[in-house]
């Protein structure tokens, strides 16, 4: 593979002149968040060789998460110019120094999530929310006059190339194709999961999921994998009401034309729901969540709202109905576990992934993907990079 040399800097300190080193880099095409709420730019970048335990992924997949539309918006900060994209599948091109388990060649998902693997939360089996201390690296992205592009997420893979830490990859099957693999990285373990490993659905169960995007089909087929009896998807759009039936919603509800309340004890023959996913990061549903819980009811927040967006409840009906709130990371996932159980499933007929693609694009064409997320007419579309054949490159 070929690689220039070029100026790789540390991001600068307010009013400190930065300090710059030469190191060997490897050019790649990237999408580059500029100004927020502006289009991304397509530009050639420089990514750094992966220092001890990292890892250089061809990126053959990355799919649109709305948390990234989210920091293209600016709704939760970050430094700018930055590369985004986090849901990614592809294939290893080099180990750093330390490097356990994974060679070049590996067929691999790439996650956000870094572990230590030794913390307590580790230990416990709640990598998501490790508290260990990693090494901290410098961004390997730099632009064509070296200056520091932000690594979003530690994953910026709306990139040909990405550099990872190793507890992000889990290796997966060569004959997994990559556009269904690139989601197991967020989408699919973070509903799953929200189901699975933060609420514990118990069989027989009765369950509502407010929200119908990726997230949402994911808790709801999680719901069923879990053997609930009443699946209750809940959104604004028939069309997305109408997908969730296809992953397992027994029944379905359009917030905006009836009274959720309502519409919930009638389908639960007036008992309520047993647990409600929020997958959506919106104040109303938030608050709107524990009216449709049964006493001993659970609420699980899975949507993210903007920085700042707060939201309230009643604790006393909650104290005295027994009932409880749980917060879900990327769906409590140890991906090293969840991962390949969810690919098992996904063979065998039971998890659907392939109709959560609502399209593919090239690179070239992310922005025009975007826009079709925000406009509510994807579950979720994915990037396809063509990587030329070893004689086209060189």
């Amino acid at each position: 593979m070929a690689a220039d040399a070029v100026e790789q800097v540390e991001p600068p300190r307010p009013g400190q002149r930065t300090t710059v080193s030469l190191v060997t880099s490897t050019p790649i095409r990237a999408a580059v968040c500029r100004t927020f709420g502006e289009p991304l730019s397509l530009e050639n970048l420089y990514l750094a060789a992966p220092k001890s335990g990292q890892v250089q992924v061809k990126v053959l997949a990355s799919a649109i998460c709305h948390s990234d539309i989210h920091f293209f918006d600016g709704a939760w900060g970050g430094r700018l110019p930055a590369v985004w994209g986090h849901e990614a599948a592809g294939v290893v091109e080099v180990v750093g120094d330390d490097v356990s388990e994974i060679s070049v060649g590996d067929h691999v998902v790439v996650t956000l999530i870094k572990s230590c693997g030794q913390c307590r939360n580790c230990q416990k089996g709640v990598s998501v929310a490790c508290t260990g201390e990693l090494t901290v690296h410098p961004t390997p992205l730099s632009d064509a006059e070296g200056n520091p592009v932000a690594h979003g997420l530690g994953t910026a893979a709306f990139a040909d190339r990405a550099v990872v830490d190793q507890s992000q990859i889990v290796v997966i099957h060569p004959e997994m194709a990559m556009g269904p693999a690139s989601l197991l990285a967020c989408g699919v373990i973070t509903g799953v999961g929200a189901a699975t490993n933060t609420a514990r659905i118990e069989a027989g169960s009765s369950v509502v999921v407010i929200g119908t995007g990726g997230v949402g089909l994911n808790a709801v087929q999680g719901a069923r994998l879990a053997k609930a009896t009443t699946i209750i998807a809940v959104d604004l759009s028939d069309a997305k009401l109408e997908a969730a039936r296809t992953f397992g919603a027994t029944h379905v509800v359009n917030s905006a034309s009836v009274d959720l309340v309502e519409a919930i004890s009638e389908a639960t023959d007036g008992a309520m729901a047993d647990y409600v996913l929020v997958t959506v990061g919106a104040q109303q549903p938030i608050e709107q969540a524990p009216l449709l819980l049964a006493p001993n009811g659970t609420v699980v927040i899975v949507g993210m709202p903007a920085t700042g967006v707060t939201a309230t409840i009643d604790p006393v009906t909650m104290a005295a109905l027994n009932q409880s709130i749980l917060g879900s990371k990327m769906g409590t996932s140890t991906i090293g576990i969840d991962i390949p159980e969810l690919i098992s499933k996904y063979r065998n007929g039971a998890l659907l992934l392939d109709e959560l693609i609502t399209r593919t694009y090239p690179i070239d064409d992310i922005n025009e993907a975007i826009d079709s997320v925000k406009a509510g007419h994807a579950v979720r579309n994915v990037i396809l990079f063509d990587h030329p054949t070893p004689a086209e490159a060189d």
